[in-house]
């Protein structure tokens, strides 16, 4: 399945169209909170004071409210920045094929981040595109802006020259 989805020209259309409605959805939710009032200290606050529980009632994932409480709610000003903007960045990565598989990786980081703190919503399916994505590599972003740019980073960045 891996050759598959990295070399077939199927499979390269299927994620292409995957790739955009996903970079749609993205580019609607950041944008979306960049022109309206976004704030995203109450969620955190909830997500603090009532964390994801496992089975015996306890929280799931100590590590990620702590973190949630020390650092990112004492930051939360950065926060409102990066959320939307991320979004917004992640789904034009999408849309437009460029640095494709970076934009995946962002957008599982924010999908994860999202569950970790307890909002299930869209994030399981988007995460699971998202995987296709990355699996599919360059052949993700062919039909796109990284069949030029990937080739031109190869040639001025040594390091991401394939050896």
């Amino acid at each position: 399945m891996v050759i598959w989805l990295r070399t077939s020209k199927i499979a390269m259309w299927i994620v292409t169209i995957l790739r955009i409605y996903l970079g749609f959805r993205w580019t609607i939710s950041g944008w979306t909170k960049i022109v309206g009032p976004f704030s995203a200290q109450d969620m955190l606050h909830g997500a603090v004071e009532n964390p994801v529980l496992d089975d015996t009632g306890s929280n799931a994932y100590p590590w990620y409210t702590e973190f949630l409480d020390r650092f990112v709610i004492s930051n939360i000003k950065l926060f409102d920045f990066i959320v939307p903007w991320g979004e917004l960045l992640v789904g034009l990565g999408l849309i437009f094929g460029t640095l494709t598989t970076a934009a995946a990786f962002f957008g599982l980081l924010m999908n994860f981040s999202y569950l970790l703190a307890g909002t299930v919503s869209i994030n399981p399916s988007f995460i699971l595109i998202q995987f296709f994505i990355l699996v599919a590599g360059f052949n993700a972003g062919k039909i796109g802006l990284d069949s030029w740019v990937v080739p031109f980073l190869r040639k001025k960045l040594p390091f991401l020259k394939r050896s």
